[in-house]
């Protein structure tokens, strides 16, 4: 069964969704506006095999820059999409662009 990629309505859902998970977080930050929509929902196929690839080991978040504004400036995304692997609240690596599923794998290295 494939693991969900959670989607926060808000700044205080996603402090819920990191207080609650154990492991690492992996969020991506898409935005709303034209350029974003095409590079985002490409990603969004890819997040989501790879939350069923990892399994307990990692929780995906998909973070709407315009909804969590406060999560976008603590993690200093400026542009969509951006990539944040996040361990213990703090992020360890973060990619902006379009990310394939090698590219996400490169990115949680040795941390899922």
């Amino acid at each position: 069964m494939a693991r969900r990629v959670h989607q926060p309505l808000e700044d205080q859902e996603f402090d819920f969704i990191l207080a609650m998970t154990g492991g690492p977080v992996l969020a991506y930050f898409c935005g709303s506006w034209p350029k974003a929509i095409g590079p985002c929902r490409a990603m969004d196929a890819v997040v989501a095999g790879l939350a069923q690839e990892y399994g307990a080991r990692l929780t995906a978040v998909r973070v709407d820059i315009t909804r969590c504004p406060g999560q976008t400036k603590r993690y200093e995304v400026t542009g969509a999409p951006t990539a944040v692997l996040i361990v213990g609240g703090e992020a360890v690596a973060a990619q902006a662009g379009p990310m394939t599923a090698e590219d996400f794998r490169l990115l949680l290295g040795a941390h899922v």
